[in-house]
């Protein structure tokens, strides 16, 4: 009993301290990065206003800096792209002369969204709220068929419409394939120039969301990349996203705009609220260095910064695993954002510096995007590589539907391609 009151007088975790070797118990995230401490999210309106490539489109100044004006918001990837959409439909009920912060979309009255359940805000809510705002002639649900809205989308665009559509999942745009391939990708050259579809642009969320299985969870860009005459790209973030989209939107040319559906709601950061444009067949150099390339796109970004957070220093259970000699290694990390056409002159001399290239992303290996990109590479970069390029992917399966988090190319995977190229 005695020893029982002079324990009780004291505090628990003093007692704790002075009679145990335990150590601190990592936070809930763990210690390595995640996506939502990830430090690719631009988490500061000063950073997200200095984002590499970001261009105002401002009449009064299309070439403005920085000012007090400028002003940014906390939003998640689907918020983003909602409010690029969101944009474009105000040319349609702002009359003319009124002030706005997105001037340069107040000229396009012919915009129009429609998809399968768009009107009610679709499956990941991306346009919610946007039939009611601006009505639903230009916000409008669709029949449940993939080819016909992706044919109906050209027809529009044909007759001089901003056709913005949505297929409901990436899965599901395998209907619509003829229509993109055969269609949208070629009417510009088989019209001899009198027609095109450049106000086309499809959006489709894509991507493992780590129980989507076989029909939610493909990376489908590889598909196209044969498809001269289409533009595919693949936003990181939100301010990615935003800016890439509305750079789509405008290109001349049609655009497939892929969503990583896992990042609607996991990544957030800040993004000007101002009318801006991100560029189109530009990569983005997340991290420099000098030992070694990493190149992805969309949602793997993320686990290639945990990759990289495990090269420096990693747990004590793969540690063995880990030299002592690589764990300082320069890694340079690539988003290459635009998959068609892609950033080859970007790639190519950050490879003929680090003379190493590892490629990641979440499709089956045979005939990915990674297998066009090591082709060119080993083209231009022959003399100064100093290990084959690897290429960390999905598996040649369906992916899994039980087992998802097995198929994808995680942390552990891209680890391991690293350490091994490094000691090639």
């Amino acid at each position: 009993m005695l020893a029982s009151r002079r324990f009780a007088s004291r505090p628990l975790t003093s007692f704790l301290r002075r009679n145990s070797t335990a150590v601190e118990p990592p936070p809930a995230g763990g210690h390595l990065p995640s996506i939502a401490t990830s430090q690719y999210l631009r988490s500061t309106r000063e950073r997200a206003l200095h984002t590499p490539g970001l261009q105002w489109n401002d009449e009064d100044d299309p070439n403005a800096i920085l000012g007090a004006e400028r002003e940014t918001r906390k939003m998640n990837l689907y918020q983003a792209v909602r409010d690029a959409l969101r944009r474009v439909e105000l040319s349609f009920h702002l009359p003319s002369g009124s002030p706005t912060s997105s001037i340069a979309l107040t000229k396009d009255d012919n915009a129009v969204v429609f998809g399968e359940d768009i009107a009610f805000g679709g499956v990941f809510r991306c346009t919610m709220g946007l039939a009611e705002e601006f009505g639903r002639e230009r916000v409008f649900n669709t029949p449940l068929t993939e080819q016909g809205i992706a044919g109906f989308a050209i027809g529009m665009a044909g007759m001089g419409h901003t056709a913005i559509a949505e297929i409901q999942f990436a899965d599901y745009i395998y209907p619509a394939f003829d229509q993109l391939v055969n269609e949208a990708a070629k009417i510009r050259y088989r019209s001899g120039g009198s027609f095109n579809v450049g106000g086309l642009t499809i959006r489709t969320p894509t991507m493992s969301v780590g129980h989507g299985g076989l029909y939610h969870s493909q990376s489908p860009e590889g598909f196209f990349m044969g498809a001269s005459g289409l533009k595919i790209v693949i936003p990181r973030s939100p301010l990615q996203a935003k800016g890439l989209l509305l750079s789509s939107i405008r290109d001349p040319n049609p655009v497939i705009f892929m969503e990583p559906k896992i990042l609607y709601r996991s990544a957030v950061e800040q993004v000007p609220m101002d009318d801006f444009t991100l560029p189109l067949g530009r990569a983005e150099t997340l991290v420099s260095g000098t030992d070694l390339t990493v190149l992805s796109w969309g949602t793997p970004i993320y686990h290639c910064e945990t990759a990289l957070g495990m090269l420096a220093n990693p747990p004590a259970g793969i540690a063995p695993h880990v030299p002592e000699s690589l764990r300082k290694a320069k890694i340079e990390l690539i988003d290459l954002r635009s998959i068609l056409p892609w950033d080859a002159e970007t790639v190519a001399e950050s490879v003929k510096r680090t003379g190493r290239l590892v490629i990641v992303h979440e499709a089956g290996m045979t005939a990915g995007v990674g297998a066009e990109i090591a082709a060119e590479v080993q083209k231009r970069c022959f003399l100064k590589l100093a290990a084959p390029v690897k290429r960390v992917t999905g598996w040649d399966t369906p992916v899994a539907l039980q087992y998802e988090k097995f198929y994808i190319p995680d942390a552990v995977r891209i680890l391991d391609a690293i350490v091994e190229t490094l000691s090639y």
